[in-house]
């Protein structure tokens, strides 16, 4: 059984459209290092992966409408987008 809104922000990785941006730390293919995710993102994912990405001065892609951050950066993320007013979850480990 699928959870979350079909056409939420963060629908592509199970979470409900809840407006809550989640963030969560995972391993990436091929060279196994770590990847920063963020879901529920509003807005364009694009500008919001730009931003992100000259924050922690890091390259990465958007995947579906989430946003993907190369490296290890949960914490940053967190305390940005907890400044700019987005309620913000840690996912994970």
């Amino acid at each position: 059984m699928a959870r979350g809104n079909a056409g939420g922000p963060g629908a592509a990785q199970g979470h409900p459209d809840d407006g809550v941006v989640r963030v969560e730390r995972r391993r990436g293919g091929r060279g196994g290092g770590w990847v920063t995710l963020v879901t529920g993102l509003p807005g364009d994912p694009k500008a919001a992966l730009k931003d992100l990405k000259r924050l922690v001065g890091a390259g990465g892609a958007v995947r579906g409408s989430a946003v993907e951050v190369q490296g290890d950066h949960a914490e940053k993320l967190i305390d940005h987008l907890t400044r700019q007013g987005h309620r913000v979850r840690r996912v994970g480990g």
